[in-house]
């Protein structure tokens, strides 16, 4: 695909004045005139001014103009992590995303500051640790699969807030190289409703989220979102987990959300959930369909956010976004990202049963927030990380926390971290 030269100009002349004279009726946008004052004509670079009154609305809208955006769809393979690539990473936006790094970007970037100050490290609250791969990933999910190989994935692309290709994904056997294989769900030759654009703060946007892998039932299932859109989920055709996928339960949005992600308990039983993990519904065994209702997860007075609120009454819940599942020692864990002092963490409470009630609600290791917590083949637990803070060692990249729980049943960081930054 023909890309765009990033310069310290921008674009190619030529491309540039042709995209900025077109009108929002010459792009196919229903509205004509009036609908170009809410987008822009073109990819608005680094430093652009926000549109006033700009179109929110998540409508569909036609593709926009090709190579509108002048980043690539998918992250790529990546490369072992090195002294020089343990820390900076990517920062993404809208429309911009920020770097730093040894490579320069061949698209434009904004400023990265301090993006990096590792302040949750030097301060004690989180172990130091590194990426374990240099890849531009958001959400890290792993896996471990039937096969005794841990697959992983996650939000990907060049700048996955605005657009992406669709779910790519990694194996590797100790958790330490990481061979990739590709796109194996793609939103153009596999997506059906995935494949609308929407009018996102002015511009066309069609970006698949959070993508999570899963091993259940001798097969491989994905889960994942469009934001403003919906949830959907996948599974494997041939029982690999590089694929082909397809839609199960339904092949267009299960439900408006976010942060999709699946629960299998200990009798086989599979359940589905989203964003704050506030409600879960049973799927039938051959994901033809739901078995039952929405239910509401149940939490006592320490499952109070005390942050939250709705109709002014605080919120009962375990954060507001990445809801995630699993079950430890005999206790089911229910876990969701917060905010709290700046940092975007997992808070996760404890029950006896799945639907509740949930108690001791506590902030896990701190700036961990989006992803997972999975055993490894000798037993040991891990929470994915990827560094969604200005308080983190390093930004959009796939980490590993070793994590154990304490007396109180709460998940806390190792001592030992396996994945300590070069010194």
């Amino acid at each position: 695909m023909e890309r765009f030269e990033a310069t310290a100009a921008g674009r190619r002349p030529d491309r540039r004045s042709l995209l900025a004279g077109l009108s929002a009726a010459a792009l196919g946008l229903a509205g004509g005139p009036a609908l170009a004052q809410t987008f822009y004509p073109t990819y608005p670079k680094p430093g652009t001014p926000k549109l006033e009154g700009a179109d929110n609305s998540r409508r569909v809208i036609p593709p926009p103009a090709k190579d509108y955006w002048p980043f690539a769809g998918v992250s790529g393979p990546g490369r072992p992590v090195t002294k020089a690539t343990q820390d900076g990473g990517w920062r993404s936006g809208l429309s911009e995303v920020s770097y730093k790094g040894p490579e320069p970007r061949r698209y434009p970037t904004a400023p990265w500051g301090s993006a990096d100050s590792a302040a949750a490290v030097k301060s004690g609250k989180l172990p130091a640790i590194r990426p374990i791969w240099d890849a531009h990933i958001r959400d890290t999910i792993v896996c471990l699969g039937g096969d005794g190989f841990y697959y992983m994935t996650g939000t990907t692309g060049e700048n996955c807030w605005a657009f992406n290709d669709g779910v790519e994904l990694w194996r590797s056997r100790d958790l330490k190289t990481w061979r990739y294989l590709g796109l194996v769900w793609s939103i153009d030759r596999d997506g059906t409703w995935e494949k609308n654009w929407t009018a996102r703060a002015g511009v066309p946007f069609r970006a698949l989220w959070a993508p999570e892998i899963h091993f259940i039932g001798g097969n491989y299932y994905i889960c994942h979102c469009i934001s403003g859109v919906g949830i959907g989920v996948l599974r494997s055709t041939t029982k690999r987990p590089e694929g082909p996928y397809a839609h199960v339960l339904s092949d267009q949005p299960i439900k408006g959300g976010i942060d999709s992600t699946l629960f299998e308990d200990d009798d086989g039983k599979v359940y589905l959930s989203w964003g704050a993990g506030q409600r879960i519904r049973e799927i039938k065994p051959d994901f033809s369909d739901f078995a039952g209702d929405w239910q509401d997860l149940v939490f006592d007075d320490s499952g109070i956010d005390p942050k939250a609120k709705k109709n002014g009454q605080p919120l009962r819940r375990v954060g507001f976004e990445g809801a995630t599942f699993f079950k430890a020692k005999g206790k089911y864990y229910a876990g969701a990202c917060n905010k709290d002092e700046g940092r975007y963490s997992f808070w996760f409470a404890s029950s006896d049963t799945l639907l509740g009630p949930y108690a001791g609600r506590h902030e896990g290791p701190p700036g961990g927030g989006g992803g997972n917590l999975f055993r490894d083949k000798a037993g040991r637990w891990w929470q994915t990380f990827f560094g969604n803070d200005d308080q983190m060692p390093f930004r959009e990249k796939p980490g590993l926390i070793a994590v154990e729980f304490d007396a109180a049943g709460r998940v806390v960081a190792s001592a030992d971290q396996p994945f300590k930054p070069f010194a």
